[in-house]
């Protein structure tokens, strides 16, 4: 039996009688490239599938497990997602864009150079613990930096309670700490800008060249982008590797979830305010402007918190207005098709 045998016989509980067990691979213009125990091949969505769906995330994304019917020519059915990390699409629309679904771990990859960007990581961590995976830091191309320990405090005082590990995808230092996370069955994403090392990570656990890759700039320490979409790839151990592009823009799409849970330390203090609307400018008996005052808690930490507020705020508005229109969209379209039938 091989690898991918192997997985899928892990996962037979999921079939369902006269349907095939599949998971998707890449998304290629409205078709999906599915891997099944026997192989890989494109697959389009059921007519029906395609009816039913209200908005974008009814739809197969990369991770997903699905059934096929059709003598596995069509996807019937997506399946329940344990996970799935989310942003907002680029651009003005109020959508949702799942980067990947199914997934154990989120290694968020960051390269130890000039580019290296504690917020910026932040907004990665806080779309993870959404997401509902474990997030992993993981600081690369450790080989280019003379101050590894002093960057890596950094980062950890910033972004409290997580892991951090640092690697050098040339010389293979760091590997061994990430395969604990690779473990047989066991899905892992990789998210970051463009540059950081993503294929080149890639590359190195599948154990030949499945992703094209290139040098940063020299001249301003950015990244070039190559991975063009969104890719699963299995390992020779039966864990599951999931690329993705880098993220030139990374809008919150939801995240009070994963606000609560990185700042735990201001909500808590926030409970002890005297007022239940406690604004935390002047009011008497705030707990939070005692604790900047004290030096337990930084201004700027209290600023960002409410800066990410606001956002989420702002987009969950914007989602419910547009749930509400798929939903009318939806109905209309039903009774068209009633009006059609008799």
């Amino acid at each position: 039996m091989n690898t991918r045998e192997k997985v899928f016989e892990m996962m037979n509980h999921l079939t369902e009688e006269g349907l095939t067990l599949g998971r998707v691979v890449t998304e290629q213009r409205g078709s999906y490239m599915v891997m099944t125990k026997t192989g890989e091949g494109l697959r389009k969505v059921s007519g029906k599938l395609r009816f039913e769906t209200v908005q974008r995330e009814d739809l197969p994304a990369v991770g997903d497990w699905v059934l096929l019917g059709g003598e596995g020519s069509v996807i019937e059915k997506v399946l329940p997602r344990t996970s799935k990390f989310s942003r907002k699409k680029a651009g003005n629309e109020a959508e949702e864009q799942i980067i990947a679904s199914n997934i154990d771990t989120v290694f968020i990859l960051s390269s130890l150079n000039d580019d290296l960007n504690s917020k910026r990581l932040e907004r990665y961590l806080l779309l993870c613990w959404e997401s509902g995976a474990n997030p992993v830091i993981v600081l690369t191309k450790s080989d280019t930096c003379t101050d590894i320990e002093k960057k890596k405090r950094e980062v950890e005082d910033t972004l409290l309670g997580v892991k951090v590990i640092t690697i050098s995808a040339l010389n293979q230092d760091g590997i061994e700490e990430l395969m604990p996370y690779l473990a047989e069955g066991k899905t892992v994403a990789l998210v970051g800008s463009s540059g950081v090392g993503k294929s080149t990570l890639v590359n190195l656990l599948v154990g030949y060249d499945v992703q094209k890759t290139k040098e940063i700039r020299e001249s301003d320490d950015k990244g070039r982008h190559t991975t063009t979409h969104r890719e699963l790839f299995l390992l020779d151990n039966g864990a599951s590797i999931i690329d993705t592009p880098g993220m030139r823009e990374i809008q919150l799409w939801q995240g009070q979830e994963g606000l609560s849970t990185h700042y735990h330390d201001i909500e808590e203090l926030a409970l002890q305010c005297r007022f239940t609307d406690c604004q935390h400018e002047d009011e008497p008996g705030c707990k939070i402007r005692k604790a900047i005052e004290e030096g337990a808690l930084s201004e700027e930490r209290l600023e960002h918190f409410q800066k990410l507020q606001r956002e989420i705020a702002y987009m969950e508005r914007r989602g419910n207005k547009r749930l509400e229109s798929l939903e009318r969209k939806k109905w209309k379209n039903i009774g068209k098709q009633r009006k059609l039938k008799y």
